[in-house]
C-alpha cells in the first residue's frame, strides 16, 4: 500500500509539473490603484488578481496596490509605456493626455443610459479605443464602472444652466471638461483632486462635480451639500497592462488574464451602481439636497463642445449607433 501510495504521489507531481510547463512560467505582476480599499474599483482589481491566478493554475501572480501607494494615476499611464509598471487602473479622462482620442469618452452626455454604455464599450466603438493602445506599448484588457458625473456646490444650489453663470467650478486637467464647463457660462478651475476639499472649504472654487460614490468618500459632501443629477459625464475606466508585461506571458495565460479581466469587470460594473445608491442615501442622510435638473437644457448648451473636436467623430459616431 505505502509502495502504491508512493507511486500515485509521484504521478500526481508529474501531471500537476506537466500542466505548469504547459501553461507558462510563473510570474510576478504588480497593479496600481488609486483608489482605497472597500471602493468596488479597488476590491473588483482584487477580484481580478485572485481570478487572474486561478485560470493560469497559480502561474501568474499580481499584487494590488491601492491607495496610490505604488504610484499616482496620470504617471501610471507613462510607467505602462516604459513597462516599468505591469498593471494600471485608469480612468479614461486621464488617458486623453496620452492618447487623444480617449478624450472622447468625457464628451458631454455621450451616452443616453448605463446599458447602452456598456454595450458600445463592449462592442464596436471600445475595439476601436482599444486598438489605439497598440502603438504605446499597452493593452486594454476590460472597461469597469466609474459612475456619472454630477456638478455639486458650496452655497448657491444649481437648478438649471443659468445658475451656473460666473461660478468657479473645479474640473479634472482635461480640455473636454474646460470647454463644457465654459459653455454653461462657468469659470472652469483645473485642480488636483486632493485639493479640492479644501478648495471648496475655503471658496476658493463654489463648487466640483464627480461621482456620488467619490463626492461622499472624498468628504466633499461635508462642505457642498447641493448636489445636482445632471450627469454630464460617464467616462469609464480600463484597466490597462504593460505590452512589455503582456509579451512575458504564454497564449494560455493571456487567456486566462483577459477571462478574469471580463469576469471582473462584470462585478465591478454591477458594484459600482450599488455603491453610487448607498452613497447617495448617505449623504441624504447627512442633509444634502439632491437637486433634479432640466438635463435637456443642460445638454443643449453643451451642444457647441462636440463642434470643437471633429478627431473625436469616428468614435463618436460608433457610440450614437448603439442603441
Amino acid at each position: 500500500m505505502k509502495k502504491l501510495a508512493l507511486i500515485l504521489s509521484l504521478v500526481l507531481i508529474l501531471v500537476c509539473a506537466a500542466a505548469t510547463a504547459e501553461m507558462g512560467p510563473t510570474l510576478n505582476f504588480k497593479l496600481a490603484e488609486n483608489q482605497p480599499d472597500g471602493n468596488p474599483i479597488t476590491e473588483g482589481m482584487k477580484m481580478f488578481a485572485k481570478l487572474a491566478n486561478e485560470y493560469t493554475e497559480g502561474t501568474v501572480n499580481i499584487e494590488v496596490y491601492a491607495n496610490g501607494a505604488l504610484i499616482d494615476e496620470a504617471s501610471s499611464v507613462d510607467q505602462l509605456q516604459m513597462g516599468t509598471l505591469d498593471f494600471s487602473r485608469v480612468n479614461t479622462n486621464s488617458m486623453s493626455s496620452t492618447i487623444d482620442e480617449f478624450g472622447v469618452f468625457g464628451m458631454p452626455y455621450l451616452f443616453s443610459s448605463t446599458e447602452q454604455k456598456y454595450r458600445a464599450l463592449d462592442g464596436e466603438a471600445g475595439e476601436k479605443a482599444m486598438a489605439l493602445l497598440e502603438d504605446y506599448n499597452m493593452v486594454g484588457l476590460y472597461f469597469w464602472e466609474a459612475g456619472a458625473r454630477c456638478f455639486y456646490t458650496t452655497n448657491k444650489a444649481i437648478h438649471g444652466v443659468e445658475d451656473l453663470k460666473g461660478m468657479k467650478i473645479r474640473v479634472q486637467q482635461t480640455e473636454v471638461a474646460i470647454s463644457m464647463v465654459r459653455a454653461l457660462g462657468a469659470e472652469a478651475t483645473p485642480m488636483d483632486y486632493g485639493e479640492v476639499f479644501q478648495g471648496l472649504q475655503t471658496g476658493v472654487v463654489d463648487g466640483a462635480e464627480n461621482d456620488f460614490v467619490s463626492y461622499y468618500t472624498s468628504g466633499h459632501y461635508e462642505v457642498a451639500k447641493h448636489y445636482s443629477l445632471d450627469q454630464h459625464m460617464a467616462p469609464p475606466a480600463i484597466l490597462l497592462m504593460s505590452k512589455t508585461s503582456w509579451d512575458k506571458m504564454t497564449e494560455a495565460q493571456q487567456e486566462g488574464v483577459r477571462k478574469a479581466a471580463y469576469e471582473a469587470a462584470v462585478w465591478q460594473r454591477q458594484a459600482m451602481q450599488d455603491y453610487q445608491l448607498e452613497s447617495r442615501a448617505a449623504c441624504e442622510a447627512a442633509g444634502c439636497e439632491i437637486i433634479e435638473v432640466d438635463v435637456p437644457s443642460f445638454q443643449k448648451a453643451v451642444a457647441s463642445v462636440y463642434d470643437e473636436y471633429p478627431q473625436y467623430k469616428e468614435l463618436v459616431d460608433a457610440i450614437n449607433a448603439v442603441e
